[in-house]
């Protein structure tokens, strides 16, 4: 089994408009929905043996939190400049190519490039908001072909969902 988390990085700021788009930080909801999401997640999943973030301020921001979150190690999470702005195809291309001994894989990232991905692996994920995480479990033994393979099992949460 392969499980793969899509997180679309939490609400940034658009405060400072002389910051280029990578250098954005997350804003005052950015963080509070992170701090949630970084509660909730770990209490229904587990954790990553890798995450990935693409090297933009708010999506490491956000991949920090839920590491935090998930009791995981900083120095595990791997920045990866192919996830800035990458397509469906491009991620797909990155997942494919992940080493198999990793069995649960968080990517951290941008829509639209996540919100295609995820609505391929399901059509009942229509968008993903800020901070909203995709899970997908594949009955797979590699990563490779995994862009093709139907997910065994799914789950969806949005910082809107909570109830805490």
């Amino acid at each position: 089994m392969k499980t793969l988390c899509l997180v679309r990085h939490a609400k940034s700021s658009w405060e400072d408009s002389t910051l280029y788009d990578r250098e954005r930080p997350l804003d005052a909801r950015g963080e509070r929905d992170v701090a949630k999401m970084s509660k909730r997640w770990p209490r229904r999943h587990s954790k990553p043996d890798l995450i990935l973030s693409s090297p933009a301020v708010r999506a490491l921001a956000t991949a920090t939190a839920l590491a935090e979150g998930l009791g995981h190690k900083h120095n595990r999470i791997m920045v990866d400049d192919r996830l800035y702005a990458a397509s469906e195809s491009a991620l797909i291309a990155i997942i494919e190519a992940l080493e198999d001994k990793l069995e649960r894989v968080m990517v951290v990232g941008h829509n639209p490039g996540l919100a295609n991905l995820a609505r391929h692996f399901s059509s009942e994920i229509i968008g993903m908001p800020t901070c909203a995480i995709a899970e997908f479990t594949f009955d797979v033994k590699r990563w490779s072909g995994v862009g093709r393979a139907k997910p065994a099992r799914s789950a969806f949460d949005t910082p809107k969902q909570l109830a805490e």
